[in-house]
């Protein structure tokens, strides 16, 4: 079986929250994906990333702060059909109803667990991403 390259889109104003989601997911979060990062710390620049290059997941934060994961990630899904499968990263389970409005297609939970972090991103490119 050959590997599936796929590249997760990591947004956090925060870098060392983005390092965290790096660590968690791992450049192999399942023995056939291999994965790739591009960093964003502004809404603009997810916009432009999503825009220009060919993004299979956005792993966001939903505590960054001018624009957090929640607005980001509901902004997508309303302006773009061909939105990429989106994970939201929340401080507290109690908000995933939150993210089911903004229609994430999974949550994680601050602080991150590297086995649970690298299971769901592997079934969402698995899922969503194109082979």
């Amino acid at each position: 079986m050959s590997d599936r390259q796929c590249t997760v889109l990591l947004y956090s104003d925060d870098p060392q929250v983005r390092d965290r989601m790096r660590l968690a997911v791992g450049t192999r979060p399942a023995p056939d994906l291999e994965v790739e990062f591009v960093d964003a710390s502004t809404y603009q620049e997810v916009i432009r990333l999503v825009d220009d290059y060919e993004i299979h997941l956005l792993l966001l934060d939903g505590e960054a702060s001018p624009g957090g994961g929640l607005g980001i990630a509901r902004q997508i899904k309303d302006d773009r059909d061909d939105a990429p499968p989106t994970c939201l990263v929340i401080a507290r389970a109690a908000d995933r109803w939150l993210a089911a409005y903004a229609e994430v297609d999974a949550t994680l939970v601050h602080p991150l667990d590297p086995v649970t972090t690298g299971t769901t991103v592997a079934e969402l490119l698995r899922t969503h991403a194109p082979a």
